[in-house]
């Protein structure tokens, strides 16, 4: 502990090392979580089913029977969380060995396939892993390795989960923004970021600021532009960076967003009709505002200034 406290360099290369392996466990949480999820509503779903079915039949000794039936299935019922079952090929079912788990390097001796069936294993899992790494050690080298750096740490990695399940599922869990939301009001109660009063006001901020331009939409097209979880999402980083720095945030995503967005259309990857999730440019802004912001705020500020001049 005292050589990661004198030595910086040790500090960040720790972080390296750690959040390596933590990307690993992000890529088990960005697959099985919205499994997790959607296998809870189904089964929420057949319950209410069950429920409503008992009701119009309205005898106990039918609704007995079905109470057993479900309590039989619940027991039968796969055990399926973030550590049960064992990691496995998805074709052949090839129980994945520890070695065959090491961050990046064990992809790169299996040849970036499967070593029983061949089955090619996406270049996404490495890219997590040192995306993570890289990333975690970058936020101990802004902000040191103190409780600074390793909120940051924290942060840094739930952004990375939220940013591939959104771009997956189109999916926000309330599991992850809500906790992010309650830490940034916590680590802003010591004052890391901003003060406990911009936290609160950035959060309050963050949800209706999006949750107006819902509504205002919808109204106007009856569509839906976006989902809650962006409003939560927002939120937190609200939380996070303070209110302040909060229309610096919904500029950045904005910009990311039209960036990606007409390249991956000049690309022929998706099309104008394509639903696109805003969670991924929501995560990436807020993460530049908070490393970067003390830099940037002057720059947006002065550019703003020029073109109202103008």
């Amino acid at each position: 502990m005292n050589s990661l406290l004198i030595d910086p360099a040790w500090a960040i290369a720790c972080a390296f090392l750690f959040s390596l392996c933590v990307g690993s466990f992000l890529n088990v949480v960005i697959h099985r979580l919205p499994i997790m999820m959607t296998r809870e509503w189904e089964k929420e779903i057949f319950c209410y089913l069950k429920v409503q079915e008992a009701k119009q039949q309205q005898e106990e000794q039918e609704e007995q029977e079905e109470q057993e039936e479900q309590e039989e299935q619940e027991e039968q019922e796969e055990v399926y969380n973030l550590s049960v079952p064992a990691s496995a090929c998805p074709k052949c079912e090839h129980r994945i060995r520890w070695y065959e788990n090491i961050p990046v390097i064990s992809w790169i001796f299996l040849g970036a396939k499967c070593s029983s069936c061949g089955l090619p294993i996406p270049f996404r899992y490495p890219f997590v892993e040192l995306f993570t790494a890289t990333c975690s050690a970058y936020a101990i080298y802004v902000f040191g390795p103190n409780l600074i750096g390793l909120s940051v740490v924290f942060l840094t990695w739930v952004l990375i989960c939220l940013t591939f399940i959104d771009y997956d599922r189109q999916l926000l869990p309330d599991s992850l923004t809500l906790p992010l939301l309650w830490l940034g009001l916590l680590v802003n109660s010591f004052g890391f970021f901003t003060s406990l009063e911009h936290a609160v006001y950035g959060a309050v901020a963050g949800y209706l600021s999006l949750w107006i331009i819902y509504w205002a939409f919808k109204l106007l097209t009856g569509k839906e532009g976006m989902g809650y979880g962006d409003f939560k999402l927002l939120a937190a980083l609200g939380a996070w960076v303070g209110f302040f720095q909060l229309p610096f945030v919904i500029l950045l995503s904005a910009l990311s967003g039209a960036i990606i967005g007409i390249t991956l259309m000049l690309l022929k990857k998706h099309s104008s009709q394509t639903p696109m999730p805003f969670g991924p440019y929501l995560a990436i802004a807020g993460w530049i505002v908070l490393i970067w912001g003390d830099l940037l705020t002057p720059m947006y500020i002065h550019f703003i200034t020029v073109i109202g001049v103008i």
